[in-house]
């Protein structure tokens, strides 16, 4: 499990290492929050609009961990590789490319591109990560498992929040994160080829114990009907897009709004918003293990959305605008953080049979895309269309200075809608019996 996790490590690196280069990527590339929200919002395009993760669940399902892990790597070391010579090339300076119905900047949208293509290969890793977690620990301490490799993966995020500035500024230029994050996703590539091997040794040795097993029986793609006509599953996929789209499009914004809202300056504002996955190493574990032996998982659910809604509500009061206070809201949002996904990804397996799960996460993932596409492009036009107070000189360059309370807002009323979903979730495990509140250890 840990050679795994440290591959979706390397990739939650590059998920979250422009966050803190945002005012950089205004001041040396001449990016506004508009383009920065387009380039963001792209993580999931083709997830979303190609349909790539219900294929990427699909040929899970069908070809297993194995095959299905390597290429998710490769297309993640591509992605990247397509996304670094974006931004540090020249040759796209000035050249500005017709998309229909609007006009867009040729470095903007290659890296976009880039943005894009890595994202399939992270999202089809992610659920490759937690089906080789339900396999290795079902009926174990499942719920710890997925708590450890989620907090592993956060390590990821919290060293490109806190990392990807100083990283730029040592090397003057905006592109070398990007190329850490480059070399560290082949490294990652390399981890998950060695644990094929040891995927395989875990397939002989159940055979040797149990040969007369009968296999597992076959995906058929009319699986995917009976995902999606099943309510608990959409109840699952529902708060997923809307808790998260409450967590990661705001991490791409937290250093920028540490620097406007609380006074931080530009070269500290990530290390604020990098406590928040620091937290969730040790928390969600902990709540994993908590919900492995105690139950109680849509419940858990419930109070790490209302936490959410308590911080963002928070965050928009103008009158809150210390960074202690920051740092406080940060911790507590660290808290609801962990609290919702320990319990979220091992309830799946509670719902949809082992045999779907591949094509039941992936469509999770689907859905969670639709809100990590269109939340920062929300975000980035709210914010330039009615959330600019003026200009400063930073660093030598000229950058907007912004207000955040609207965008705060705006996060709060998708917490709320979160905690709606999260109840509906309980009311319908009382329903149906999916054990939802029952331990996930077998006695």
């Amino acid at each position: 499990m840990g050679v795994v996790a440290f591959t979706m490590l390397c990739g939650y690196y590059l998920t979250d290492v422009m966050a803190p280069l945002k005012g950089l990527l205004e001041g040396q590339l001449h990016w506004d929050s508009s383009e920065y929200g387009f380039f963001t919002s792209a993580y999931g395009w083709f997830n979303v609009f190609l349909l790539m993760l219900l294929f990427g669940g699909i040929i899970l399902d069908k070809m297993g961990v194995r095959f299905t892990g390597m290429m998710a790597s490769i297309i993640m070391v591509v992605g990247t590789a397509i996304k670094y010579w974006a931004v540090s090339t020249h040759m796209l300076d000035g050249q500005m490319w017709n998309l229909y119905f609007f006009e867009v900047k040729a470095q903007v949208m290659v890296a976009a591109l880039g943005f894009g293509i890595f994202g399939v290969g992270i999202e089809v890793a992610g659920i490759t990560v937690s089906k080789i977690i339900v396999k290795w620990f079902k009926g174990k301490e499942l719920a710890l498992a997925m708590g450890l490799e989620m907090a592993t993966a956060r390590l990821g995020t919290a060293l490109a929040l806190s990392t990807g500035l100083p990283l730029a500024k040592y090397f003057d230029s905006v592109s070398a994160p990007i190329l850490v994050c480059l070399i560290m996703l082949c490294i990652g590539l390399i981890a998950f080829f060695i644990y094929t091997f040891m995927d395989k040794k875990l397939d002989a040795s159940e055979l040797n114990l149990n040969p007369d097993q009968e296999p597992e029986e076959a995906f058929q793609v009319s699986d995917v009907w009976n995902i999606v006509t099943n309510k608990g599953w959409w109840y699952i996929a529902i708060l997923c897009v809307l808790f998260y789209s409450t967590v990661f499009p705001f991490l791409k914004f937290a250093a920028d709004l540490m620097v406007n809202k609380f006074g931080v300056e530009p070269s500290l504002a990530g290390a604020i918003p990098a406590m928040l996955p620091f937290g969730t190493i040790l928390l969600t574990p902990f709540f994993g293990n908590l919900y492995d032996r105690k139950g109680h998982g849509a419940t858990i659910m419930i109070i790490g959305a209302a936490l959410i809604v308590l911080v963002h509500t928070l965050f928009s009061v103008p009158l809150f605008n210390h960074w202690t206070f920051a740092i406080f809201l940060i911790i507590l949002l660290g808290i609801g953080f962990s609290l919702v996904p320990s319990a979220m990804w091992p309830s799946v397996p509670k719902i949809i049979p082992e045999n779907q799960l591949g094509t039941a996460y992936a469509l999770i993932f689907l859905v969670q895309n639709v809100g990590l596409s269109l939340v920062p492009l929300l975000i980035g036009w709210v914010l330039d269309k009615y959330c600019i107070t003026g200009q400063v000189l930073q660093d030598g360059l000229t950058v907007n200075t912004y207000n955040y309370t609207l965008p705060m807002i705006i996060f709060t009323g998708f917490g709320l809608l979160a905690v709606v979903f999260a109840f509906l979730l309980k009311a319908e495990d009382r329903k149906k019996g999916y054990g939802l509140e029952k331990p996930n250890m077998k006695s």
